[in-house]
């Protein structure tokens, strides 16, 4: 039993430096030398636990998004698909401006951007496809019966993009550009614009009449 709880252990120590590691060198330059020595650990136990580099990398994404705070599913506190709408991007500025272990998963994230691998599109599909489906009912709720397919696709990749900037802009061109250092209230008052912004514009697509 003791052996079993060390090799659990061990797991989460390699998870933990792996996506360390990964998030400030990506997949190219990290090493599993690197790794295994901030873990703690040997090349031996990343060849048992995962197999490879490869599947340790997928594995750290995993690890990276089971590690951020989980959007609620109900959003039982919203009391409307706006405030629903609210709630999602206020969660998502705050999952991508995260620090600290937090952060690993934006920084992980700016890294498969900058240098794609093609290894983790699987796995991302899944990860991330709950919340997709997710957004998109909210999508729907807030534009009524006046939404095609299409029209709900393009307001998730409006709304993504708008809130993904936290990300692909470095934080002091982010902070330049707004004029302040980076802080909760000023998140705050940017997901309050990317929500009106957004909920404007899901608006103005709903009313409008498909071309003939």
């Amino acid at each position: 039993m003791a052996k079993r709880e060390d090799g659990r252990e061990t797991r989460k120590r390699l998870l933990k430096a792996a996506c360390e590691v990964f998030a400030r060198k990506g997949f190219g330059n990290a090493r599993i030398a690197d790794i295994c020595q901030s873990a703690g650990a040997n090349v031996a136990s990343v060849n048992y636990h995962f197999g490879d580099k490869a599947n340790l990398y997928a594995e750290a994404w995993r690890h990276a998004l089971e590690g951020l705070e989980e959007l609620s599913v109900e959003d039982a506190d919203c009391d409307s698909p706006e405030d629903s709408l609210r709630h999602f991007i206020r969660a998502l500025l705050q999952h991508f401006s995260a620090k600290g272990a937090a952060a690993h998963f934006s920084r992980l994230y700016l890294m498969e951007l900058v240098q794609p691998t093609g290894l983790i599109q699987d796995a991302w599909k899944e990860m991330i496809e709950p919340r997709r489906r997710r957004l998109h009912r909210i999508i729907r709720d807030v534009m009524g019966s006046g939404g095609d397919e299409h029209s709900v696709l393009f307001c998730e990749l409006s709304i993504i993009n708008q809130c993904r900037s936290m990300v692909t802009i470095q934080e002091k061109d982010l902070q330049y550009i707004l004029g302040e250092p980076l802080s909760p209230r000023l998140i705050e008052k940017l997901a309050r614009h990317i929500a009106d912004f957004s909920l404007a514009g899901i608006q103005a697509v709903a009313k409008r009449r498909p071309k003939k």
